[in-house]
């Protein structure tokens, strides 16, 4: 089983404070996001286990995915949820040239743009890599690039469900950004997950609301 930093230190937040790891508040909100869908039933799933507490999230999705499934992309807006992109073939920023990145980068955001016509504003860069040129260039275009306070870790199959769950609620707080994934690798831990995470929030008053 591989190590994960699950509580991102506030170091590493103040060495990079041009990305956006928590959203401070005193209303006891919190951010849950999912990355790498839209992905057929599942993503559907989420989608119906954030109503039942009228929570909204941020959806990061694979432009080839919403290339797809154009319709799940269009429900998630339609329910109130944001979106962002998440390169068009989920890009690793540290193994590929920025010009290739970047290329990348648009290709999602036209995507995003032709689905949804209206364009996205957030981006997160898969695996959280990404190089100086790409970051640069893509907050000059107004982005804001999400990152996070609390990994989940749903994406190992090496960690339990149990401990999957341990890992968001013994470290969210007012403020958190939270990261699931709504693919079938990750289903296993997220169908456990989500619904627990959701009601744990709920009984302590947190609020969950998408990032604009």
């Amino acid at each position: 089983m591989k190590l994960h930093w699950i509580k991102t230190h506030r170091i590493v937040r103040a060495i990079a404070p041009g990305l956006l790891w928590k959203i401070p508040n005193n209303r006891k909100a919190v951010y849950l996001t999912f990355d790498d869908g839209p992905t057929p039933e599942i993503t559907a799933w989420t989608l119906d286990q954030l109503a039942q507490y009228n929570a909204k999230a941020t959806f990061f999705c694979i432009g080839e995915n919403v290339r797809k499934h154009p319709e799940i992309c269009q429900q998630i807006k339609a329910q109130g949820h944001q979106l962002g992109n998440h390169t068009q073939t989920h890009r690793n920023g540290w193994m590929t040239s920025a010009s290739d990145y970047m290329a990348d980068f648009e290709a999602c955001k036209k995507t995003l743009k032709t689905t949804l016509h209206e364009e996205v504003k957030l981006f997160r860069p898969p695996y959280g890599k990404m190089g100086w040129r790409a970051f640069w260039k893509i907050k000059k275009q107004g982005y804001k690039i999400v990152m996070w306070d609390v990994l989940s870790a749903d994406f190992d199959q090496a960690i339990s469900p149990e401990q999957c769950l341990i890992n968001v609620i013994t470290n969210i707080e007012s403020g958190s950004i939270v990261v699931f994934h709504d693919s079938q690798k990750c289903f296993a831990n997220l169908q456990y997950v989500l619904p627990k995470t959701l009601a744990f929030l709920n009984e302590n008053n947190f609020k969950c609301e998408g990032i604009d």
